[in-house]
């Protein structure tokens, strides 16, 4: 289950204040703060549950009285019509916070729905579903979340939570006339000792380089399967090699088959489709009898 930490509870805030979810005009024109009702969020699609608790959370920003009933927990293997979270309460507050609770609710399990998808493209070998850092901004923690929900796993969650050295920092550093040794050299150096270091390699005489360095992590970016297996040869267990690069569901399990550790996704985040769900009103009893 998720926390809700003051970070999490900043964005809800946040995302109900740019739906002006407390003006909303179509409601208080309509209803009145007496009446209640309950309703059920209900998915229309088929796959993995994430977000329940942030949805949960943004009803009871919106009213703390609500009444809110989780159904189905995260992870969940879901199918469509099955019911996911009641609520019940006053019914302003309910239509308040519907759209808000379903944008978090719908994103988050679609993330989840497209990890299940990669991780279970290559059941029964070794190698690792992961994520990337292309992420909506602000959602991060909740879009690692939703990988972890899915049965992927997490690469570093910012740039101060480990060393990467990527391309465009090989280049500026080559052009000083800096070797890959060299890079790796001054990493070490400068580093926090509890910090490892993955280096990005193109081609195998580079992965070589890298390896002949110590690098920790080798970050495999659009080789062939051919190179991926020559690369993880050539490493012999000493250094975690990592595929990345345009891997998509038909091609991940040859790539887990090369032996490669970690697989990242950069799709999982980016591009996974919501899973679609909605809110009905299932009951809406008359408000109780004013007191004369």
């Amino acid at each position: 289950m998720l926390a809700i930490s003051r970070e999490i509870s900043d964005l809800i805030d946040k995302a109900l204040y740019e739906d002006r979810a407390y003006e909303d005009a179509t409601t208080s024109a309509l209803i009145s703060p007496d009446l209640h009702g309950e309703a059920t969020i209900t998915s229309k699609d088929t796959g993995i549950l994430a977000g329940i608790t942030i949805a949960q959370a943004v009803f009871n920003h919106i009213d703390p009285t609500l009444w809110i009933q989780v159904l189905l927990a995260d992870g969940t293997r879901i199918k469509h019509g099955e019911p996911t979270l009641k609520i019940r309460g006053a019914l302003t507050s309910i239509l308040a916070a519907e759209r808000t609770a379903l944008n978090f609710l719908q994103h988050m399990s679609g993330i989840a729905t497209e990890t299940d998808r990669y991780v279970r493209a290559i059941e029964g070998l070794a190698s690792k579903v992961v994520d990337t850092r292309k992420t909506i901004p602000g959602f991060r923690q909740l879009d690692k979340y939703a990988v972890r929900t899915g049965g992927g796993h997490n690469h570093r969650l910012d740039l101060a939570s480990g060393i990467l050295i990527k391309d465009n920092h090989i280049a500026a550093l080559v052009a000083q006339g800096m070797s890959i040794a060299d890079v790796l050299s001054k990493a070490r150096e400068k580093a926090p000792h509890t910090l490892k270091i993955e280096v990005e390699v193109e081609t195998v005489a580079q992965a070589r380089n890298a390896l002949e360095a110590n690098a920790d992590l080798l970050l495999l970016d659009n080789m062939t399967i051919v190179e991926m297996r020559q690369v993880v040869m050539m490493a012999q267990g000493n250094a975690i090699i990592e595929a990345s690069g345009g891997i998509t569901l038909e091609s991940i399990r040859e790539v887990a088959k090369t032996g490669v550790t970690l697989i990242s996704i950069g799709a999982l985040t980016h591009s996974a489709h919501s899973l679609d769900m909605s809110l009905a009103m299932n009951t809406i009893p008359h408000p109780p009898p004013s007191k004369q």
